[in-house]
């Protein structure tokens, strides 16, 4: 093959790579955006996807697909169950205080990766994909599924955009981040609403999980990598801003394939790294985020 198919397959690598890294990313970036807590256990909310994706797939009957379907619906809302209880039992009894939570979900994060390990064991184990359509291209086949991830995570950061901006809901979740005691004296249930925020980080990152573990195996360690991109990402988008988080994620995604096909994978991460720097150094808020009066 010549240079323009492999930097077409490098592209299209890297689109799959952005698209599961902006699931994650984004609830990251909601969590900050609208609680104020650096939530240092994002990682391991994506490794219970994984590894839960597993579980669902060993246990429901049938074709693959059946497997993988029930783990789109269930895993998601199991992780978020977690991150709901979580919120409650220790973070809104530390009042959300900035250090506290920090502390608290680096406790978090060995809790859950210790229960991972105790329960699912410490093997990487694969979870079958619902299909294995290949797209036939000019110069090569493709995978079919990688595709679907793709127009899933595009159709998800649809619905989330539309949550956020064009429903009561969301209402009620800027109005939290603006002011929480102002809310609250507006009869808004401020705990509840982070609960649910919360809640809802865990089960995108769970969700974007599900999606790559065919791709990917599960294992009890895959928490780490996503946690840093998402950082990565959140940062040089800008903390809070969703419009930034889904842009940055595509930034660091295609840079991802291109430069980890055509260089190295430790490369691409130091291109990364050194971007987050730039943005640290010459605009603090992020690529879309606002300055702090």
């Amino acid at each position: 093959m010549s240079f323009g198919p492999f930097l077409l397959l490098a592209l299209m690598e890297g689109m799959v790579t952005s698209a599961v890294l902006a699931l994650a990313a984004v609830g990251l970036s909601l969590v900050f955006g609208i609680m104020r807590v650096v939530n240092v256990a994002h990682g391991e909310f994506f490794m219970l996807g994984a590894v839960s994706a597993w579980f669902v797939s060993q246990w429901v009957p049938g074709p693959p697909v059946v497997g993988f379907a029930a783990a789109l619906i269930l895993c998601p809302l199991f992780v978020g169950a977690i991150a709901a209880l979580a919120d409650m039992t220790v973070l809104k009894r530390l009042n959300y205080e900035p250090e506290a939570t920090i502390v608290a979900t680096i406790g978090l994060l060995y809790i859950l990766q210790q229960a991972a390990l105790s329960l699912y064991g410490p093997d990487a184990r694969p979870v079958p994909a619902p299909f294995n359509l290949r797209v036939q291209l000019p110069w090569f086949g493709y995978s079919g599924y990688k595709i679907a991830v793709v127009a899933a995570s595009a159709v998800v950061l649809l619905g989330v955009w539309r949550l956020l901006a064009k429903s009561r809901v969301g209402l009620v979740m800027r109005a939290t981040q603006y002011d929480r005691e102002t809310a609250r004296a507006f009869g808004i249930n401020v705990d509840r609403v982070y609960a649910g925020v919360f809640a809802l980080g865990g089960g995108l990152a769970a969700l974007a999980a599900v999606l790559i573990v065919p791709i990917q195996q599960a294992h009890y360690l895959m928490g780490t990598d996503p946690l840093l991109l998402s950082f990565i990402v959140v940062i040089i988008g800008g903390l809070g801003s969703l419009r930034g988080t889904v842009i940055a994620a595509l930034l660091i995604g295609l840079s991802d394939g291109v430069i980890s096909t055509f260089f190295a994978p430790t490369l691409a991460k130091i291109v990364a790294t050194l971007a987050v720097a730039l943005v640290l150094v010459f605009r603090p808020q992020g690529l879309f985020g606002r300055r702090a009066l």
